[in-house]
């Protein structure tokens, strides 16, 4: 019989699982993008890349290390024959980047969402904020949401184009 989450017979858990999936991030191109807080905007970028970024146990900066050099060389713009070869920095695009822990929602079972995967706040905090100093130096300024904040956000999805990266 295969081991499975949650208690045993004898009521002792079983180890908590590190995540298989770990820094999960939605990837959106658009001509537009902004966070709101309470109302009042906190980042606005105009063509780019919004990010909604889902740190997981056992992520580090190996993990946001590739993530960051794989967005900033995604080839996911139209260049001057309409093709979608160009990167951000060759449209001369701009980055917002939105933390969302429910990226690393389980669904799985029941109806409510385990984010068990989820890196603590203590933890991500620091991680997204070395992920964002990352992406600058390869692509200049990086807008940002307000870590752990409820935020409203805003978006015009250009083409669309969605991608969801995971590493």
């Amino acid at each position: 019989m295969a081991a499975q989450d949650g208690p045993r017979a004898d009521c002792t858990p079983y180890p908590r699982r590190v995540s298989q999936t770990v820094v999960r991030v939605v990837v959106q191109r658009v001509t537009s993008a902004e966070v709101l807080v309470k109302g009042e905007p906190v980042a606005t970028i105009g063509r780019g890349l919004l990010l909604l970024v889902g740190l997981a146990i056992g992520d580090g900066e190996p993990q946001v290390a590739w993530m960051a050099s794989k967005i900033a060389r995604l080839r996911i713009f139209d260049d001057a024959r309409g093709l979608m070869n160009a990167s951000l920095a060759e449209v001369g695009g701009q980055i917002l980047a939105v933390p969302q822990f429910t990226l690393l929602a389980d669904c799985r079972k029941g109806k409510r969402p385990s984010f068990s995967d989820a890196l603590a706040p203590a933890e991500s905090r620091p991680l997204f904020g070395r992920f964002v100093a990352l992406l600058e130096s390869e692509v200049g300024p990086v807008g940002t949401g307000c870590f752990g904040a409820s935020m409203q956000v805003r978006l015009v999805n250009d083409g669309p184009v969605t991608l969801v990266l995971d590493r």
